[in-house]
């Protein structure tokens, strides 16, 4: 049971935004950080998350039954038969952040959690994810929303940090996905998703990547050119990213379903490194 809770709501997926959530509260917070706030946004944004991570099962449940990595899942392997029921959650946890969030912090907040499930599970899922190469680009606004809420949590006012962080986020989101998605290939040709390796080969998908991440890298340093971020973050930044630009590279010499695999772990690694080092350079600041 707790299995399926855990798929049903993409609670890994949710852990990493509401980290994300954090970050944004941590490099906005001119003042000690409050770890009940903290606490209560992480929670907040997880909610939302896992609301909208239900929404999409809901939506996907026809094609999730085709693929093999998804024909596992709860609601197509029928382990969870209540499919409304589901839907219903996922919409309930969705207003419920949002409501708590108006209340407990303030309607920025509110609004950006609100936005981050709504690109998730409607401009994604239900628009974007079955039409068009462009989804997973758009839908990588869901988490960038996730930083603005953080950072809004502690500034509801213009903040540049969080904003900056946001627009990291935003880039890693195309590399990160476009990498699993050269890995599992021919499952979403089976259900004719047209995401970026099915459109175009993988080498080609693969410089996709290797652009993209180099944008990305670009952004990463934006926060320590604009002051806002020291030199634990400088050294960090530019460290992780060329590892994570190797990594790329690889793939685009051997851009094999292996190393593909291996790019989109390392996505994970580099931001996960990334985002720590912003709590660090903040804390010692």
């Amino acid at each position: 049971m707790v299995k399926n809770v855990l798929s049903i709501f993409k609670i890994r997926i949710g852990m990493l935004i509401s980290f994300s959530a954090v970050v944004g509260y941590i490099v906005a917070e001119k003042g000690p950080p409050s770890f009940p706030r903290i606490f209560l946004l992480a929670i907040l944004t997880l909610m939302a998350s896992a609301g909208a991570g239900a929404y999409n099962q809901y939506y996907d449940r026809d094609i999730d039954a085709i693929m093999k990595r998804t024909d596992g899942r709860p609601l197509p392997s029928g382990r969870i038969r209540l499919t409304k029921g589901v839907a219903f959650a996922g919409i309930f946890l969705i207003f419920l952040s949002v409501i708590t969030a108006f209340f407990s912090f303030n309607y920025v907040v509110s609004l950006h959690l609100f936005l981050g499930a709504f690109v998730y599970a409607v401009i994604y899922t239900v628009w974007l994810k079955r039409r068009s190469w462009i989804n997973i680009i758009i839908g990588g606004l869901s988490g960038s929303f996730a930083v603005l809420a953080g950072g809004a949590s502690a500034n509801p006012g213009f903040c540049l940090p969080p904003i900056l962080l946001a627009v990291v986020l935003f880039f890693w989101t195309p590399s990160h996905f476009w990498s699993f998605a050269i890995a599992h290939k021919e499952d979403y040709q089976k259900v004719g998703i047209p995401m970026l390796p099915v459109i175009l080969d993988n080498y080609k998908s693969a410089l996709f990547i290797l652009l993209n991440t180099l944008f990305l890298f670009i952004s990463s340093l934006l926060p320590l050119f604009f002051g806002h971020l020291g030199l634990i973050y400088g050294v960090i930044a530019v460290c992780t990213g060329a590892f994570f630009i190797g990594r790329n590279l690889q793939l685009l010499i051997n851009p094999t379903k292996e190393i593909a695999w291996k790019n989109f772990k390392a996505s994970i690694i580099y931001l996960s490194i990334l985002f720590i080092s912003v709590i660090v350079d903040v804390s010692l600041g």
